[in-house]
């Protein structure tokens, strides 16, 4: 940092228009426990919110500054510490917005989809921020497309839907003519991270990491001769599929029956397939959860979201059923004895390297956070997030509830794995989960012979 800012920093501190705090847990993983630099694209939350109705580019700007000025986490940078980086917090800040008249070639869904991904990859500035960008692009004087890219250091999924509800609140006051701004969340990240350091003390943390250590003894990395600095490079592919509302519903149906839960059900099929793909019955995953559990959280805008590793072993004898109850109890203990991730490291003796993600390579994710979908008078909103993965893990399964069915987005290099493995993959998710839908009973191996 040149002298001059440094000056500049020192007067913001003194003046109080600006805090430092220090990193939160979840924040810690991105810098100490990813084989991704922190300034790498796949770091970056991407979603388009679709806006029909006239809106006014002025009434749009001054809504997202009422939003900016209401969630810290917009105002928030990065400096350079001792140890790690610390949080700077600024008092205020002016939002980072664009507004784009499309002409009509640019206005087709393929070519707004092209200038999204511009507009998602382009880099952030850690230090000076701000950490996200809004582009609203009009495609005609009542359709416009909202492009919104955050970095993940400050955000995860849950925010998305905070920021399409605050946004959509602010742009309604400005309608009314209302002049004050949003009223203050009732808990700010910074007080939540302050929160969670007091919690966590030596003494649960070392309760927690014994969980582990046992949990995991003699866990096998599913593809050690993958592993190189080559993995952690270059974007992944989407390939999408979609789980049907008629299996969804017996999914439901079978978890209900079962006494476990709906995610439970589709990760004990996503493991008997992804057994059946690598050869390996000793399956290890990860899989994020929100860390929202109080209230006052939950109109908060930051990185709230942990990762839980869940190990499940897949046994051909068994039935379906028997596999559901086993890792439903071992997905309930893994979530009780969750910690942060950037401590569990340490604890395991397990270091990030190029490549090579500490503890797993698979992601399996069940999108339950809340996605809005605003109407008000004259004016609607729809936000559909874009799974962009990370570059750290090998393979991800996202699954999101679309209208009762059930998306299913795989995200994977082709250099490591051709589209037409992840096809057969997604093929036998689909087949084993409807096969245990009809047959609860039925054996893990009959349930595994089915390859497209």
């Amino acid at each position: 940092m040149s002298g001059d800012k440094r000056t500049l920093l020192k007067q913001w501190l003194a003046n109080g228009k600006a805090s430092l705090q220090p990193l939160t847990f979840p924040q810690r993983e991105l810098w100490e426990a990813s084989p991704v630099s922190v300034t790498d694209s796949a770091n970056h939350i991407c979603c388009l919110i679709h806006l029909r109705g006239v809106i006014a580019q002025q009434a749009c700007e001054a809504a997202l500054q009422r939003v900016v000025e209401r969630q810290e986490v917009l105002r928030l940078s990065f400096l350079p510490g001792k140890d790690r980086p610390v949080q700077m917090i600024r008092q205020s800040g002016e939002a980072n917005f664009r507004f784009r008249e499309l002409s009509s070639a640019q206005g087709h869904q393929e070519a707004v989809e092209e200038l999204a991904k511009e507009i998602f990859s382009e880099p952030f500035d850690l230090v000076r921020g701000p950490l996200y960008r809004v582009d609203v692009l009009r495609r005609s004087a009542d359709d416009h497309v909202l492009v919104f890219a955050i970095h993940h250091a400050i955000a995860d999924g849950w925010t998305l839907g905070v920021f399409v509800q605050d946004l959509c609140m602010a742009y309604v006051q400005g309608l009314m003519g209302l002049h004050e701004g949003l009223p203050p969340v009732p808990l700010t990240y910074a007080e939540w991270g302050a929160g969670e350091r007091t919690f966590w003390q030596p003494a649960e943390l070392e309760r927690r990491a014994a969980f582990w250590k046992s949990n995991l003894a003699g866990s096998c990395r599913l593809w050690n001769s993958l592993e190189g600095r080559e993995t952690a490079s270059g974007a992944h592919h989407r390939l999408v599929s979609l789980i049907p509302v008629d299996l969804a519903n017996a999914a439901r149906e079978l978890a209900r029956v079962a006494g476990a839960t709906l995610f439970s059900t589709m990760l004990t099929a996503f493991q008997v397939a992804l057994s059946r793909w690598t050869g390996e019955g000793d399956v290890l995953v990860g899989t994020p959860v929100a860390n929202r559990t109080r209230q006052s959280s939950r109109e908060t805008m930051g990185y709230f979201a942990g990762i839980v590793p869940l190990r499940g072993q897949v046994e051909p004898d068994r039935q379906f059923s028997g596999s559901l109850s086993a890792v439903h109890n071992e997905t309930v203990n893994s979530f009780a004895n969750a910690m942060p991730f950037a401590e569990l490291l340490p604890a395991l003796g397990d270091l990030p390297a190029p490549g090579h993600n500490p503890v797993f390579e698979v992601r399996f994710a069940f999108q339950n956070h809340p996605v809005p979908d605003v109407a008000l008078h004259g004016l609607s909103a729809r936000l559909r997030m874009r799974s962009t993965g990370t570059a750290r893990f090998h393979l991800g399964c996202e699954i999101t509830v679309v209208m009762d069915a059930l998306e299913v987005v795989w995200l994977f290099r082709p250099n490591l794995f051709p589209l037409a493995e992840i096809e057969n993959l997604s093929y036998m998710f689909k087949a084993v989960l409807a096969d245990a839908c009809r047959s609860p009973e039925s054996r893990i191996a009959s349930l595994m012979t089915r390859t497209r």
